[in-house]
């Protein structure tokens, strides 16, 4: 019979697994390596969040470009904007994580395929791919949108979760109506049916990257009751074509105010695409270089 304690026959046991493997006396040396001493109480951790994230929200009130919506053409326009221009670029997605509708891939399978004409910026961002056709290829959806992001972060601009779009600032100059920013609430809030005031951020240009809502060019057009801008809706599926004409009507609706990504297909009329990438892309590119020129000839 056996008159060791418990606790004695384990540490044996212990010792002699630590002695014959030696990939355990290496975890063991990596986790005395990782110990970790938190300097700050539990209040301090809260100030030190409430400080920082003020410091952000208070330089990012008044910005260059709002970019609402962080799915492909939303990120591709912040990327290049900040990137290109050095523009002090916001982007505002209402949902807590960035890639819109095309983190699902096809039907929830998680590939989708971009055209050989807009594997430059798949290429720039470092994401991986596959060649699956003549000038086609694919990729994973999530991890191309989460490096976009991470670029378009590297290169200055700033991305805010959570946060929903309910509303635009415009002016009225010489009879013509200008977009000079959103008005912003928490989501939690405008999903809760709670009545709080909401804030602002104030800027040049807005680009709604909504996706097939087309959101703010929704509430522009409703509200400011603009005959100037059609909201035709988006046609059944033509994947060609789609690519073609999203990357093609791309553009600016009226002064402040531009248009990319599946959003485009809403406003027009145009066919959707699927899970295709390239239009996408190209388009968010299209947007960025549109407002840079704006911007060149004094039109911002």
């Amino acid at each position: 019979m056996c008159t060791r304690s418990i606790k004695e026959c384990l540490t044996l046991q212990c010792k002699s697994l630590i002695k014959h493997d030696s990939s355990l006396i290496g975890l063991s040396v990596m986790r005395n390596n990782y110990d970790i001493k938190l300097k700050v109480n539990e209040g301090e951790i809260s100030r030190i969040i409430f400080n920082e994230a003020l410091k952000l929200f208070t330089e990012y009130s008044i910005v260059d470009v709002v970019v609402v919506g962080a799915g492909p053409s939303g990120l591709t326009a912040a990327y290049y904007l900040a990137k290109e221009g050095g523009l002090k670029t916001l982007v505002l997605e209402r949902n807590l994580g960035v890639g819109g509708g095309i983190r699902g891939g096809g039907m929830l399978l998680p590939v989708a395929l971009v055209e050989e004409e807009a594997m430059e910026i798949v290429r720039e961002v470092k994401c991986s791919y596959s060649r699956v056709a003549e000038s086609l290829y694919a990729v994973n959806p999530i991890e191309l949108t989460c490096k976009i992001a991470a670029e378009a972060i590297s290169q200055g601009a700033k991305i805010l979760t959570g946060v929903y779009v309910e509303d635009v600032i415009y002016r009225v100059e010489k009879g013509k109506h200008i977009i000079r920013g959103v008005v912003i609430q928490w989501t939690p809030i405008i999903e809760c049916g709670w009545h709080v005031d909401p804030l602002n951020i104030y800027s040049k240009a807005v680009i709604d990257a909504t996706g097939h809502e087309a959101e703010i060019v929704s509430l522009v057009k409703k509200k400011l009751k603009l005959n100037e801008i059609s909201l035709i809706g988006e046609k059944s599926m033509w994947a060609s074509e789609g690519e073609r004409l999203v990357v093609e009507k791309t553009g600016k609706l009226i002064s402040g105010l531009y248009v990319a990504g599946m959003a485009v297909a809403e406003v027009h009329g145009l066919p959707r695409m699927g899970p295709l990438l390239g239009g996408m892309l190209l388009s968010g590119k299209r947007v960025a270089e549109i407002i840079l020129e704006d911007l060149k000839r004094g039109e911002l």
